[in-house]
Parts: structure tokens; sequence; C-alpha cells
């Protein structure tokens, strides 16, 4: 008897020919025509410079349009709830399938968001103890740190008929959120004399708070509140007056006619600057912040942020406080020990979830962790906990550089994941430049030659073996090998860090060499962040200026660029102001120099609904963003818009020299290009660069600030081999310099690259936290003895 397999052979049925993704003629951000055929369930990796058109052709081309054409098939009354997408510029998309995004971008830095609320454990954990708790408390909002209890009554009129009845009602809500501290989890203890100075009055400027001017709304409030005498020194104010302008509860007042709400400064400082997390905020308010507010545990909770009732229920002799404080790889043990029948399918599910956490080398994180503080390799891998066990099938996963912030390893247990999607039968698609990445890939496209414009073509197609044999720019770094180098530099003085127990370290006690490129190294979860931006940063800045450098993200709209990023464009506005005997304010496309018919964007949008809104150049300007008569204003013989049209390659050599020599410009383009970034273009909008591209933009801008002591965290976030070359050029620049350069980091090149090592380990969460090596890179190499050392010796081929 023959089996349908037999007897309808798969090779003849029309399904199974739809097994290739086709692009053809893709165009968009830089990509010039780019036609590619993509295998699916199989792996392929884009490769290629920094900017060269990667992200580009698999998140803006072919996910975009997979999540676009999955949105259409909601109601059109669906779709207005959601993102509008626009169709990528592309002639033929063909056999996509449903894309998965799990990208880079760091998880919300809202301050009530921790790893457990973002991955919805919280939520299974609250149910639990509301069904297994005891004493039994109430629903599982009686365990939330952001649901408050309240109660209340009132009568109200119900209409039945003809009849109108009056019924009276009370209600309860049982939250779990502490009140001394709103389930923050710390309060705040503000100096008040960082808020202002006593010794003037508010007209005079008193208050010092970042954004409050004299002649802003913020301050008006105050002076014109009535409340107080504007031109009386803060130190003469009464007891009362005092008490009003720090503590004054809410209250309506009319300043100019204007119904204003009127509350005491402290207050308003609270609800203004303390509310958001600190990592979100702008450079000069986490200043402010950190000068200002000192943060201390909450002494009702214990900095648990759940009330009295949400900590005394009680499963197995724990309450929800003290799991969510633990380490998730013991927290998983603990649930595994659970039996209750009563609620088998919630402790299945919230085991594989947290199963999940382990094996994906996050075991070491607890659940009451802070989103905000998750580095992009850990909230990317976070993101990808919920698709580890999907049984979904014939899905394409998009990943962007997912060995970020990921020790050597690491990274094969990465791998080992990315394979085991694949074999259940998915495409996954990586953006990617680590040569362990590369070399597991079924299929690989090398995009390039360069980066933007000089970019946006295919170079490669083909297996790992093709793109060795290959001339292109990645077949031939793929092989690179950073040596040791042959002297390294003497310190000349040294940072002492006693007693390091932030988070995971372990009573560390430690001397950074000064004057010397030095690299923190060791596995994900060792606890590198916790001694240099905890312990390190807070001691340097005890003697010397700390130049930190970190992941976040750049933010910016379309209206920026990298000439107003830099501070690129002040001078340059002024010396067109200078040369041309008018306002600097013209020269600016966000002021009264931009064209009145597009408002200095370049283009009309035009709204249309739950459809993709539609952006047209703009007839009067051309796309050119200023009014006609501000380009009749010259230097050098250019107009302001031909200058942001330049490369920075282009604009440091115009500059440099001539009529249009601007010295605080040129510094400005030297450090650009400095870095890599010389193919530039002045006025390209901040959202079409590639995550490498913003890394550099912020090395280039942070380089000027004056610093004894620089601080990076992962530098070759982002960049191609070939990058990496330059970099280091860089680091030794600054080092030469003058500086001490601190560098986190797992990149084997920097790692051999360094002068000193300090290896933390030996393993993640409570397994590290120590150091585990001091010494040089040739001294780490022939010892051997920590994950690191073996790692690099096989790099370096020692």
């Amino acid at each position: 008897m023959s089996t349908a397999s037999e007897s309808h052979p798969a090779t003849n049925h029309p399904a199974d020919r739809h097994d290739l993704i086709r692009v053809q003629g893709a165009r968009v951000n830089n990509l010039k025509d780019v036609s590619v055929v993509i295998p699916k369930r199989r792996m392929t990796v884009f490769t290629g410079v920094s900017g060269s058109g990667k992200s580009s052709l698999v998140f803006g081309t072919i996910a975009a349009e997979s999540q676009r054409m999955i949105n259409e098939t909601y109601s059109a009354f669906v779709q207005g709830f959601m993102p509008t997408l626009a169709r990528p510029d592309v002639d033929v998309l063909d056999g996509l399938t449903t894309a998965i995004l799990v990208d880079q971008e760091r998880m919300g830095a809202n301050a009530r968001s921790t790893v457990g609320t973002a991955t919805d454990v919280n939520a299974m954990l609250r149910i639990l103890f509301s069904r297994l708790g005891q004493p039994h408390i109430g629903s599982p909002q009686a365990f939330s740190f952001n649901v408050a209890s309240v109660s209340g009554a009132g009568a109200f009129t119900v209409e039945r008929g003809t009849a109108t009845t009056k019924e009276r009602r009370d209600f309860t809500v049982t939250g779990g959120m502490c009140p001394r501290c709103e389930g923050m989890g710390s309060v705040t203890d503000i100096d008040l004399s960082q808020l202002f100075d006593e010794s003037k009055s508010l007209s005079g400027g008193a208050i010092t708070v970042p954004g409050y001017t004299a002649d802003g709304w913020s301050v008006r409030m105050f002076s014109e509140s009535g409340f107080f005498d504007p031109d009386k020194p803060i130190r003469d104010f009464s007891e009362t007056e005092l008490h009003d302008f720090l503590y004054r509860e809410p209250v309506k007042v009319k300043i100019n006619g204007i119904n204003l709400t009127f509350e005491g400064l402290v207050l308003k400082v609270q609800k203004s600057l303390l509310s958001k997390d600190r990592e979100a905020m702008q450079p000069h308010i986490r200043a402010f912040v950190d000068r200002a507010v000192t943060f201390t545990a909450c002494p009702d909770c214990g900095g648990t942020r759940l009330n009295e009732g949400a900590r005394s229920s009680l499963i197995a002799g724990r309450n929800i406080a003290e799991l969510c404080a633990m380490q998730i790889s013991d927290l998983a043990e603990w649930v595994r020990a659970l039996d209750e029948p009563s609620v088998a399918p919630l402790l299945t599910a919230l085991r594989a979830t947290l199963d999940s956490f382990v094996t994906i080398g996050l075991g070491y994180l607890s659940l009451d962790r802070p989103a905000g503080t998750l580095s992009g390799g850990e909230a990317q891998r976070t993101k990808m906990i919920r698709h580890l066990g999907s049984s979904l099938t014939d899905v394409t996963y998009v990943f962007d550089e997912p060995t970020i912030g990921l020790h050597p390893h690491d990274i094969q247990r990465m791998n080992e994941l990315l394979l085991r999607l694949r074999d259940k039968g998915n495409t996954v698609l990586v953006v990617e430049h680590k040569p362990e990445m590369i070399a597991i890939a079924d299929h690989i496209i090398d995009l390039g030659p360069g980066a933007g414009t000089a970019g946006g073509t295919v170079c490669f197609e083909g297996d790992l073996d093709a793109l060795r044999a290959s001339d292109t720019l990645t077949g031939r770094h793929l092989g690179d090998r950073a040596s040791l180098k042959d002297a390294v530099r003497t310190r000349t003085g040294s940072l002492p860090v006693r007693g390091a127990t932030a988070h995971n370290l372990q009573d560390v006690d430690v001397d950074v060499p000064l004057g010397v490129l030095v690299v923190v190294t060791g596995v994900a979860g060792s606890g590198k962040s916790s001694l240099v931006h905890g312990s390190l940063r807070a001691q340097a800045g005890q003697g010397q200026d700390v130049v930190s450098i970190d992941q976040g993200a750049i933010r910016g709209s379309r209206r920026s660029n990298p000439a107003t990023y830099t501070g690129l464009l002040e001078p340059i506005r002024k010396a067109f102001a200078k040369a041309n005997g008018v306002k600097p304010a013209l020269f600016s496309a966000n002021s009264e120099g931009a064209c009145p018919n597009c408002n200095g964007a370049g283009v009309i949008y035009t709204d249309l609904g739950m459809m993709a809104g539609v952006a047209t150049p703009c007839e009067v300007c051309e796309g050119k963003r200023f009014q006609a008569a501000v380009l009749e204003y010259h230097l050098g013989g250019r107009d302001i818009s031909e200058v942001l049209g330049m490369s920075v390659a282009d604009a440091e050599e115009f500059f440099s020299a001539g009529e249009a020599r601007i010295p605080a410009a040129h510094a400005i383009l030297t450090r650009l290009a400095a870095v890599g970034l010389g193919y530039l273009s002045l006025g390209q909008p901040l959202t079409t660069l590639s995550g490498g591209e913003r890394q550099r933009l912020k090395l280039a801008t942070q380089m000027s600030e004056q610093g004894g002591v620089y601080v990076l965290d992962e530098p070759t976030a982002g960049l191609h081999l070939a990058d990496v070359e330059q970099l280091l050029g860089l680091l030794d620049g600054l080092v030469d310099s003058g500086k001490s350069v601190i560098v986190v980091e797992h990149h084997q090149a920097v790692m051999a690259h360094a002068d000193w090592i300090i290896d933390l380990g030996p393993g993640a969460g409570h397994e590290g936290g120590r150091i585990v090596f001091e010494g040089t890179p040739a001294e780490l190499i022939a010892d051997r003895s920590t994950l690191t050392g073996q790692h690099l010796a096989r790099y370096v081929g020692a």
C-alpha cells in the first residue's frame, strides 16, 4: 500500500516552489536597485561596513513590507490604532512570510518597568499568589506595585423605564503599591541649596533648576502668583511663604488673565524630573539630579515597591517581593519544586519562561531589575524569550546584531539558539559583523563596498568559503587577527576602588591604571558595568572630569542631523551671518530661515488616516528647506543648503582655509572624520543613520569634552571588522594625548590592543562579581585560567 508522500511526490506540488524570498529593485535609503534571492528555512547573514545598507535591506525593506501586509489584513478601524507603514521603495518583493523583529532598541526607560513586568513573568506570579498565597489578600492587582489601594462611596441615579431611583454604592480596590514611595522603591532627599539661591529674589534668578529662566512661565508662575514679593530675597521669606514656595499643594491661580495651577517648587521638581528614569534624561538634567537629589531605599517597603499586605502573603514561606529579588536561575528551581495541581497550567507556563531566561544566558538577572538598566544585548535577548518556546514554524525571524554585549564564550550559546530556531523550519535573517556568527550561516549577503553613498550594492552572495575567497572588504578582513603589542604603556597613576558592592560585585578591591588603555572584560552579567559605571565613575569623579560614552540611543527627529547634533551648525550659522550682515537665525531650517510652505522639513506630509502618509518634496524650496531669500547669501561661494549637502570630508576641506575658514567647525569635522564618518552628509536626518553610525557620532561629539578619564561602553557595537582598526587608532590617539581610557568590551581585537586587562567572573550573577585576573594581555594569555584568557589565546593564535 503506497503512502501519500509516495503517490504525491513533494517536488511536484505547486506550494513547494515558493522556497525563496525574492527582492528586486530595492531603493530604501542608500540601496541602489538591489536585487537578492534569500533561501527560506535557512540562516542568512547580512554583512558589510557600518552604513552599507544592511539594515535598509533587512529591516527597512523585507521586514517592513511583511509587517505592512499583515497590518492590512485588519479592518480599517483597527488599522487606525496601529502605526502607519508606507510601502518600501522596491519593485518586487515575493515569497515573504510573517516577520518577527528582534532589534537592539533598549527597553523602555520607564522607572516603573522591570524585567518581570516587561516579560509578563510578574503577571503570572501575581495570579499565582492571588490563588495560593496565605493569607489571601485579594486579586492579582493586590500584588502589583503599580496599583494603589483606593476606596470610595457615593450615590448615583439610575433610570429604568419610567422610574428613576437613587442608589448608594461603595467600592474598594486593593492594590500592592507602597504608599510611601508610590511603587518606585526609593524615596528622594532633595538638597534645597541646589534648587535656589537664597540670597537672590525670584525676579533676580533665585531658582537654579534647569529650564527655569527668569522670563519663562515656570518662574513667572511663582513671581506673579501673588503669594510672595518677587523682589524679596528668599532668605527673608517668612515661614509660611517658604512653605508655600517649596511645598504648597496644587491650587488654581490667575496670571495675566490665564488660569494656571500653582504648586510648590519641590513638588514640581518631583513630578517633572524625579518621575523619569535617570538614564533617559538629557545630560545637563541628569547632572542636576545627581547634584540635587539623593535616592535612598524606601524605609517602609525596603525598596521592594510593595505594601505590607502584599508582602505578608506567602507561598512555601516566600513572599512575592523575595521571589522577584531572587536570581532567575534560582527562582526557576523554586518554581520547579512547587506541586500544585490546581494551578498546573500556570506553573507550566511560568517554568517554561524562566527556563528560557536561563537557556538564553540571562539567568543571572532578577525580576525586580529596572528594564532601563539592561544593556542593548540584554534587552535584545529578553525580547527573544517569548519566541524560543514558540510552536510557530515558517516564520521569518529578523535579528539585529544579536552578539552585542556578548563575551566570546556566550556567542556560542547564541549561535545554538539561532540554529535551533532555523531547524524548526523558520527563516532566520541576521545583520552581523562577528566572524563567529558569519561562520554558521547557510547563506551570506555582503553589502558595500563602502558606507553611505559609497555603499548600497550587493558585493557578494554565497557561502563562507566563497566569501573568504572573494575580494570583498568583508572577505579580506574575515581572517583578521589582531596581534599583541610589542610593548605596553606605563601607567601614570591609578584609581583605587575599595569595597565595591553595586549589584553583584562581591566587595571588590581594584586599582585601575591611569594614562593607559584599560579594557574591562568578562562574560555577560559578570559585573563589568556595575564596576565601571557604578563604583569606578563615582571614584574618578571625585578627582577629575570623567567623560562617559554609553550605549544609550541618540534621540533626534527627522529635523535633526549630524550638523545640529554635534553643534557644528552653530559656528557655521554665525559665519554666514557675519559674512552677509544678517541674523544667524536665518540659516536654521528650524527657525526664521525655514521655507514657509514646508516649515523647513523639505517635504510636505499628507496624513491619510489609517493608510500610510505620503511625503512629497516641497515645490517651493525643492527640498532645500530654506527660503529663497536665504539661499542668496553665500560663504566661500556656497549657500547654506549646499553646505548641508556636503560630506564631512568635503566640508572639512572647505572650512579649513580661505574665506570659509571656521576653526570651530573644522575641529568638529576633524573629529567626525577621525571616527570614520567622512562619507556622512551634514544634513542627513539622524533617523536614517545605522546603529554603528550613531555610536560613532556620539563618540565624536563627546571627544570634544575636556575630561581626564574617558569611559567607553562597547564602542565596537555596530562596527565592521575593517572599522575596528580605525577605532583602535582613535583610542590610541586619546591615550597618547594624555587621557586615561577605560573600555568595557568583549571584542578580542580591543582586548589584544589593551595595555591592561581587568577580567571579571568567573561566571554571571552571584557566580561572578569578582576580579579573576589583572594584568597585560600577554600575561592573560600565558595564564589561561579564565574563559577570556582561553578565547583570547585562540584568537591571537597563541
